[in-house]
């Protein structure tokens, strides 16, 4: 406003204060730039302060053309006379920038086009703002206020060039919609002065044209689960799979393909999407994982170029009793002297899952001869110990062991455990000799049978 103070200047005289020669008057000598009047601001000679003089219309520094103005001022002893000593000063005035220009965008109306199924920046508006660059009265912040139910649409200034980017975040739909209008509003980070409003020129419309592409067919639902028994026939029907094209105004039609079935155990019919099977599903396969054998297809559209859809297929094998159990250790070893004949615990597993494993039965298959040499004994359900009847000589011995799970029906593994009796002397346990002996007696054997012949003739 006219007469606001905008500075105080002050100057000191080392003359005696209570005397003429100390009595000072201020006088502005010069001012720079002399525009948009020579005499901007007035000085108060006895006090030194600095005040406008001009209408705020002038004091405007969008129409400036320096916000800076220097003055010269002059300080003059003996009470302004001309007598009087001078001293002079620069006194520098920035002329700061109000929120008095709302920003106006450049066009009423902005075009953009942009593909389905893409996001980013897909158009910049443009603004114009006259206040200082480096404010919030010039820095821009827009808002859409209409046309963005789906917040498909944001808007971000930037930092640079204060334009507005407008990027789409979700995917747009041709299918659903081919054409979308924006309203988008533009103002200052700061507010307007009182008697300053935003006007029309601070609103603007953005046209956006969607581009119709060619989508991938989609699988309905993905993932697709089904649960079979394993070791189902071949040629059995897993399941029939389900995709859609979202281009429905271009009537394409869907051919379906195996992307990745690790263990070759399926087809896919390549027109009606059904799954079948061609080898015997096994559950204890290593590509099974928790039960579950995944498979992966495509389905294929005939747009030009093609356009593809990947569904994945989860298939819970159920246990079938396929797996007979397995007997470990397969080898024991005991001295020929031994006071405990507990020879050693056999434990069997199986590959199937309850109710197709343990309890498991433990017996010995029948003993040639008429003495009994050992018996096995039942520990729990998935442990047996086999013990010795009596001391025996060195050699090996093959013991038959059947071991049946509780499968319905069950499965019967019939092995053979062998059993190694050493000779054992301080604490030392020889079983070297057990093969050597064998070997030994039968050259022996073969010797006298050779002597026999050649003895009769």
């Amino acid at each position: 406003p006219l007469g606001t103070t905008v500075m105080r200047m002050t100057a000191f005289d080392a003359d005696d204060s209570s005397t003429d020669n100390a009595l000072l008057r201020y006088n502005i000598l010069k001012q720079t730039p002399t525009k948009p009047s020579p005499n901007m601001f007035y000085i108060d000679p006895e006090k030194g302060d600095i005040v406008t003089v001009v209408s705020p219309v002038l004091l405007d520094r969008e129409t400036m053309e320096s916000p800076k103005y220097e003055l010269v001022i002059e300080a003059k002893d003996m009470g302004g006379l001309d007598v009087g000593l001078t001293g002079t000063a620069t006194a520098t005035i920035l002329i700061d920038d109000k929120n008095d220009h709302p920003p106006e965008f450049t066009k009423k109306e902005f075009q953009a086009t942009v593909k389905e199924g893409v996001t980013g920046v897909i158009v910049n508006l443009t603004v114009g703002d006259r206040d200082d660059p480096a404010t919030g009265a010039w820095r821009a912040v827009y808002t859409i206020i209409n046309g963005n139910p789906g917040q498909s649409f944001e808007i971000h200034t930037n930092p640079q060039t204060n334009e507005g980017m407008l990027s789409v975040v979700k995917p747009l739909d041709y299918e659903i919609s081919a054409f979308h209008t924006l309203l988008i509003k533009v103002e200052n980070e700061d507010p307007l002065i009182p008697d300053i409003a935003y006007g029309p020129s601070s609103t603007a419309t953005v046209q956006i044209t969607v581009e119709d592409v060619n989508e991938g067919p989609v699988f309905h639902p993905n993932p697709m689960t089904v649960t079979k028994q394993e070791n189902i026939p071949v040629g059995s029907v897993v399941l029939t799979v389900n995709a859609t094209d979202p281009d429905t105004l271009q009537h394409q039609t869907i051919r379906y393909s195996i992307y990745k079935d690790p263990a070759g155990w399926l087809e896919i019919n390549p027109t009606n999407g059904t799954i079948g099977t061609t080898a015997i599903l096994d559950r204890e396969s290593p590509y099974v994982q928790n039960n579950i054998y995944t498979a992966l297809f495509l389905a294929i559209d005939s747009g030009n170029p093609p356009a593809t859809g990947t569904g994945t297929l989860h298939i819970t094998l159920e246990d079938v009793n396929d797996n007979v159990p397995s007997l470990y250790p397969t080898l024991a070893k005991v001295c020929d002297d031994a006071k405990d004949l507990r020879v050693v615990v056999l434990g069997a597993s199986d590959k199937d899952l309850h109710p197709n494993t343990d309890p498991f039965k433990f017996e010995l298959s029948k003993q040639s001869g008429p003495e009994k040499l050992w018996r096995i004994t039942k520990l729990n359900d998935t442990h047996a110990q086999v013990i010795l009847l009596q001391n025996l000589k060195k050699a090996n011995y093959n013991i038959p062991i059947s071991v049946t799970d509780s499968g319905k029906p069950p499965l019967t593994n019939n092995t053979e455990l062998k059993l190694q009796v050493c000779s054992c002397k301080k604490s030392k346990m020889d079983c070297s000799a057990t093969d050597a002996l064998h070997i030994s007696m039968t050259l022996i054997l073969l010797s006298l049978f050779s002597l026999f012949c050649k003895s009769f003739p």
